[in-house]
């Protein structure tokens, strides 16, 4: 020990190599708890319901300003850091209880109208439709509704409204059903939630939109009658409720979908394109009265988006049934966004012009002419493709699934990959794997990621590291792997060491 004064200077360690970590090698596999599929019938289900919410959002997507801990002592009397923490404070409660903010804007609006509570209160027009028109003396029949500036107001009120239900049933209703179905993952618990609440709505809207058009001379997908009778300036109240309530579901959809919640899929420009058509067909259906074309188009893609979402909720739990109703949802698919819009497109060739007036006059608000013609034509022509292109997908889909019989298959176009908290959870050997799942693990050195002893990553020959002299004889390197250390790697300890020698 006399020596030591009279040494050289040591290099100093990381501190990270003052110790060895060691992991005990895995031989008992038999606890380890069975994977749940990521899907039965092959991943993600394409289609046009694949929109995320802000109740979906991971907690990485939270900005570090709002779960950072302020450690400046605000003063009494300043009202500046005050606001601050109170800014703060509100973006931290939006964030965790992402309804809050529409159900606030709801009750603003509300109380508005409440205080003038008659027609002139101009948020009338926000909360109830407008342009309500007289009953013609001696008529029976509902009332009806025309059509106006005042409809966007409807509109961009039920957007909010939309936004709140999504979101509080996401969180309060739909998240505990997750948890309790055994949805342990994060992701996953976030698509069961977004397939689970377009299911809810759908399953209301497609049974309303089919009582709707059984009220008009458009029942069961008359064709010949979205002609007859044109224009159509006016509806009925439920018609008109349905076709703007509808309207504000796509631009909420679209909204959220702008937003870029969650990470783009294969499809996303395809979903961006189906949501730009759909709001253009509304907005120009509405506008130059082919809204009875407009509400078939609507309750083809309800009734098909109801058993395309529902199809995914089963695929997240496992229902044992769900290959079955995975190609009844086919048959639904190709029956409604194929057969039944080849069907009106047809009708737009044909009996667009054959059937009513065909002209374009302004005074009489008569649209159906041959501009309207082709671009009515264009937007539906391009709204097959896509759906034609989301078939492509679901029969592949169906494809391998089959020829895996209900095996686990990747989806053709998910951009899903588990979390760390998902691979922890459902950390089990795959079939390739088992047999290196058996086999002791290597020991961790030097706290290195990769597990193996002076860096070697991944298999690869190791690089050797320079050697450090002390009093010209060599330094003991980092432990092999192979060694056990009885106590942490230290100067002392190599020093100690070398004096037994």
């Amino acid at each position: 020990m006399a020596q030591s004064s009279a040494l050289e200077p040591f290099p100093a360690l990381n501190p990270s190599h003052h110790f060895v970590h060691m992991e005990s090698p895995k031989t008992n596999t038999s606890n380890t708890r069975r994977r749940r599929k990521s899907s039965g019938i092959g991943g993600e289900l394409p289609g046009d319901n694949d929109v995320a919410a802000l109740a979906t959002l991971s907690p990485s997507s939270t900005p570090a300003s709002l779960s950072r801990a302020s450690s400046e002592k605000t003063s009494r009397h300043s009202k500046r850091r005050k606001a601050k923490k109170l800014f703060r404070r509100w973006k931290t409660i939006s964030i965790r209880h992402t309804w809050l903010n529409p159900l606030l804007a709801c009750l603003i609006i509300v109380t508005l109208y409440l205080i003038n509570p008659s027609s002139s209160n101009p948020v009338s027009a926000a909360l109830f439709l407008s342009y309500p028109l007289p009953l013609e003396p001696g008529s029976d029949g509902p009332m009806q509704y025309g059509k106006g500036g005042r409809d966007f107001a409807f509109v961009a009120f039920y957007t909010i409204f939309l936004s709140f239900t999504r979101e509080f049933l996401m969180q309060r209703l739909i998240r505990p059903l997750a948890i309790r179905a055994g949805i342990r993952s994060r992701a996953k618990q976030s698509r069961f939630m977004e397939q689970f609440y377009t299911a809810l709505y759908f399953g209301i809207f497609g049974p309303y939109g089919m009582w709707v058009m059984s009220r008009t001379p458009v029942w069961y997908f008359n064709t010949a009658a979205m002609y007859e009778g044109f224009p159509h300036k006016t509806h009925e109240g439920a018609f008109k409720a349905y076709y703007l309530l509808q309207a504000s579901y796509w631009a909420q959809q679209m909204i959220v979908l702008l937003l870029m919640l969650e990470k783009p899929r294969k499809d996303f420009k395809e979903l961006v394109a189906h949501h730009c058509i759909t709001l253009s067909l509304i907005w120009l259906s509405y506008r130059f009265h082919f809204a009875y074309m407009g509400l078939a188009v609507y309750i083809t893609h309800d009734i098909s988006d109801f058993f395309l979402a529902t199809s995914k909720t089963l695929n997240y739990i496992d229902a044992p049934f769900i290959g079955p109703y995975f190609f009844f949802f086919i048959l639904a698919w190709a029956y409604l966004r194929h057969f039944i819009n080849l069907r009106i497109l047809y009708s737009i060739l044909t009996e667009f012009s054959s059937i009513g007036p065909f002209e374009l006059n302004w005074e009489t608000q008569q649209y159906k002419c041959w501009i309207s013609q082709v671009i009515t034509f264009s937007l539906l022509a391009c709204l097959q493709a896509v759906n034609i292109f989301w078939f492509y997908l679901i029969c592949r889909i169906a494809y391998r699934f089959v020829k895996t019989w209900g095996q686990e298959v990747e989806d053709v176009r998910s951009e899903y990959e588990e979390s760390e908290d998902e691979a922890a959870t459902n950390d089990i050997a795959k079939p390739g794997q088992a047999k290196a799942s058996k086999e002791p693990q290597t020991p961790k050195m030097n706290g290195n990621v990769n597990g193996y002893a002076n860096g070697t990553a991944n298999g690869k020959a190791i690089v050797p590291s320079p050697k450090v002299l002390l009093n010209g004889e060599p330094v003991p390197r980092t432990p092999s792997l192979t060694d056990t250390p009885s106590e942490p790697d230290t100067i002392k300890s190599r020093l100690r060491e070398r004096n037994k020698r």
